[in-house]
């Protein structure tokens, strides 16, 4: 099967390790990252979500026009507009892009970080609403007859839109989350599954979760599964070593110095960020090269668990999470532009080489098991 790259399309160069050195929307910043990203490989980029951050659609909007091939992961909360309004964004956004969106809908785990916008509700109610959310955006974007909706979190009458998506019938959708809630509303409506890098033994659990869920929605196919990491490379182990052990150095200095308002807090609420303290807790290195305590370091914070090693290493550890059906492998370094520049030209080949045999020796040996039956 086709694997698929997605990195980080920052709007300023500040990172857990490095404050940022100009406005928190750097235009020629974003652009510049972009198209490195662009050069080196990648296939699209994630505009993520924070509730003082600079708005991501008009970000990403910004971005598709200038660069042309580029995909745009477009990270959005429900709660901060109606999906009358969203699905009307998203559908000008993909003609933007010539039909290069997907939309990952976050339904939010933290509850203080949710009121910062208004947002009240709980988290299982936050979920549901989320699943409703993406049933109506999907249906405004394949539907030209007005229709009317009355649910538990939304409800109008005589809606039909006028712009639609380029393309058909609609744009992906991505989902994450890691409790019981999350498996069954992204199981149900998401087109790719996102989960955080985990040791194999874990994520596979993970992954055996979300089809659960989707097949107890009802479905024939399952999602997509996206896994997340941080990658820390140099040229040898050990180099590579005293590159995580900076990093992690740093990580604490800038936490010490006091990190943007979206990244405070206690301990965290959301499942994801309580899993990975818990894997941190148990150990430091797992499997041929995932490392804990950067998550360790940053609380459990998002995306937090890094791949540690040569190129060779790391894009191994990566084919490791693709041989368990991950497809979509998504990395993002602490220095965000030479991060991206140096997995793009020393990790990604790899991994797509390594991928190209397994897909022919995969090909020539279903070749040679029908064969077998036809003799």
């Amino acid at each position: 099967m086709p694997v698929e790259f997605l990195g980080i399309a920052a709007t300023n160069d500040g990172s857990e390790t490095t404050a940022r050195s100009g406005a928190a929307f750097d235009k020629e910043y974003t652009i510049r990252l972009a198209r490195a990203h662009e050069e080196y490989g990648w296939d699209r980029v994630l505009f993520a979500y924070a509730s003082g951050a600079p708005d991501p659609a008009p970000a990403a909007a910004y971005l598709a026009s200038k660069l042309d091939s580029l995909q745009i992961l477009l990270a959005h909360r429900p709660n901060v507009s109606y999906p009358t309004f969203a699905a009307k964004t998203f559908a000008t956004l993909d003609q933007i892009s010539d039909g290069r969106l997907t939309v990952h809908f976050i339904t939010g785990g933290n509850d203080h970080e949710q009121r910062r916008e208004g947002d009240t509700l709980g988290k299982d109610g936050r979920y549901a609403r989320t699943r409703e959310y993406i049933q109506l955006v999907k249906k405004i974007w394949t539907t030209t007859e007005p229709f009317d909706h009355e649910g538990e979190h939304y409800r109008f009458r005589d809606f039909v839109a006028d712009v639609f998506p380029v393309q058909q019938p609609r744009p992906g959708v991505s989902f994450g989350g890691s409790s019981p809630a999350a498996y069954a509303a992204g199981g149900a409506e998401a087109d790719i599954y996102c989960l955080w890098g985990e040791p194999l033994a874990r994520t596979a659990e993970q992954i055996e979760a979300v089809k659960a869920a989707a097949a107890a929605a009802g479905r024939t196919d399952v999602p997509r599964i996206q896994v997340a990491f941080r990658p820390i490379i140099a040229p040898t182990e050990e180099l590579a070593w005293e590159k995580a052990h900076r990093t992690v150095g740093a990580i604490k200095a800038r936490r010490e110095q006091g990190l943007p308002r979206h990244h405070r807090g206690g301990a965290p609420e959301n499942t994801g960020s309580q899993r990975l303290l818990a894997i941190a807790q148990q150990g430091e290195r797992y499997d041929r090269a995932l490392w804990t305590p950067t998550a360790a370091a940053t609380g459990g914070a998002g995306n937090s668990n890094a791949l540690v090693g040569t190129p060779e290493t790391v894009a191994q550890a990566l084919l490791d999470y693709y041989d368990l059906g991950v497809d979509i492998l998504s990395a993002r370094g602490y220095a965000l532009l030479d991060d991206a520049i140096d997995f793009g030209r020393y990790v990604i080949p790899i991994v797509r080489e390594e991928v190209a045999k397994r897909d022919t020796e995969r090909a020539a040996g279903a070749e040679r098991s029908l064969a077998a039956v036809r003799a």
